[in-house]
């Protein structure tokens, strides 16, 4: 089987995808919800020129084990941390993650703070509209659209002096 097309950023192009959703918000955000470990970075970034203190992170693994794919396109989610409800009840919480592929993960962040009170909206770098499972739902906020395998600045492994693409 073929590699899908993959494309390669800099950090000079993630630069410009966070100046360009910067100006794209409707609201004030009073947090900020990371999801690990995609959304750490640009999260960060985003936080700092916004000036959102109140910066949390959800960590949301899905079952590897199962027998076949359309099983497991259809996994329950686990969530290995998250906030407490009292975090999140009430605040405009602005969620980040590098990539939207399926939309799997980042809907499970939305629901789960929907459910705990708060008031999210959803916010990637990177929208993959042909391999959502979410029909024509998509982020209220992304910065670019492509089909391709994105692999970010961060994604490369330092340990050891190697500059290897880390597999995701």
């Amino acid at each position: 089987m073929d590699n899908p097309p993959h494309t390669v950023l800099t950090w000079t192009d993630v630069d410009r995808l966070i100046n360009y959703l910067i100006p794209k918000f409707e609201r004030e955000f009073n947090a900020m919800l990371m999801i690990t470990r995609g959304g750490i970075i640009p999260g960060g970034m985003l936080a700092e020129a916004m000036d959102i203190t109140h910066v949390l992170t959800a960590a949301v693994d899905f079952p590897a084990e199962i027998e076949n794919e359309t099983n497991k396109l259809m996994a329950w989610p686990q969530f290995i941390q998250f906030p407490a409800d009292e975090q999140l009840d009430g605040f405009t919480t602005l969620i980040v993650d590098d990539v939207w592929g399926s939309g799997r993960t980042i809907t499970a962040v939305k629901n789960r703070v929907v459910a705990a009170g708060g008031n999210p909206e959803t916010c990637v770098l990177h929208f993959n509209p042909y391999r959502t499972l979410f029909g024509k739902a998509r982020p209220d906020y992304y910065a670019d659209v492509t089909d391709k395998f994105v692999i970010y600045p961060w994604e490369i492994d330092r340990r050891h002096g190697s500059d290897k693409i880390l597999a995701k």
